[in-house]
């Protein structure tokens, strides 16, 4: 099948090496502009999905509008017949979704209609799931709120961070979206219709999320800290003047009677600390401003805790 594909970070990748080794050909890439990087940024780093497809040889494009017109007429001239959109970060107006003769499908990792919106995969470790998955469906003009053609599942172990999601649900992601497209070219893909009465958001991330409430029960406290590695990170400053980035840590069985926020053990296995339910939460790695991420027994090495 004739496609054209529109992604930009590494969760994108293995959706577009998907497609090209099933042999479809993929005749354009749309990806975000390149980012500054560097200390001056200077330099001018390409997105992972731009170096997949020059890996390729395939046409990149990285326009900055999507509605003046040039993309729709990039589009033309391509004659895409569907277009597959996984993480590309921007939305596409209707002329785009309304051009491809078979339509225009997009990767998403979650369980739609859970958790639509910019970070599924965080807010689903944040808010404790047990499960996500991956789900492809047609766009349609409201966010994320498309008919479901397919959908996988993953369990979401208590101590693994979003980082493992991730890479679970984009290698997921590609798997399925391979099958999908065959689906569809065969003519025996499914159209299910969303309950939208279901529908929950994840939000874009902010550092406004990352200070930690001790007051909060330990898996809520925990499950912040798992969801937000490595950006923008967990911090606290009941240790240190100035707050530190909190990257893992884990639940211990035994309970106390400390005021949230105490902390009540710290040594070689980690940094204790009293959560708003009276369990007690083990600092495992953690990050001082200006240094480096490390574990707890090092970062202890240099900032001694007294208690």
């Amino acid at each position: 099948m004739r496609i054209v594909f529109m992604g930009t970070p590494d969760f994108a990748v293995p959706s577009l090496e998907g497609l090209i080794s099933a042999g479809h050909e993929v005749c354009g890439v749309f990806s975000q502009p390149d980012k500054p990087v560097g200390r001056h940024q200077n330099k001018l780093q390409p997105t992972p999905v731009k170096s997949c497809a020059a890996a390729h040889g395939i046409p990149v494009y990285q326009p900055t509008k999507l509605r003046d017109g040039t993309v729709l007429a990039q589009l033309r001239e391509l004659a895409p017949e569907l277009v597959v959109v996984a993480a590309y970060g921007r939305i596409l107006p209707d002329d785009i979704l309304a051009l491809p003769p078979m339509g225009c499908i997009n990767v998403h990792s979650s369980l739609l209609p859970k958790y639509r919106g910019a970070a599924p995969i965080n807010w689903a470790v944040i808010r404790g799931e047990k499960e996500t998955g991956v789900t492809i469906m047609y766009m349609a003009e409201e966010l994320d709120a498309g008919d479901i053609i397919a959908q996988e599942t993953t369990h979401i172990d208590p101590e693994e961070t979003v980082e493992n999601v991730h890479d679970r649900l984009a290698d997921l992601g590609g798997r399925l979206l391979v099958q999908t497209v065959a689906e569809l070219a065969a003519g025996t893909a499914r159209r299910i219709p969303q309950d939208h009465s279901q529908a929950t958001l994840a939000p874009m991330l902010s550092r406004e999320f990352s200070p930690i409430d001790w007051s909060r029960s330990g898996w809520d406290i925990h499950n912040q800290i798992r969801g937000l590695v490595p950006w923008p990170a967990t911090s606290t400053d009941i240790f240190s003047a100035e707050p530190v980035k909190v990257f893992k840590s884990t639940l211990l069985d035994q309970g106390t009677d400390k005021q949230p926020g105490t902390v009540v053990a710290a040594g070689k296995e980690g940094i204790d600390v009293a959560c708003g339910d009276g369990r007690l939460l083990r600092i495992l790695e953690l990050q001082a401003p200006g240094g480096k991420r490390m574990s707890a027994a090092s970062y202890l090495a240099g900032h001694p805790i007294h208690l």
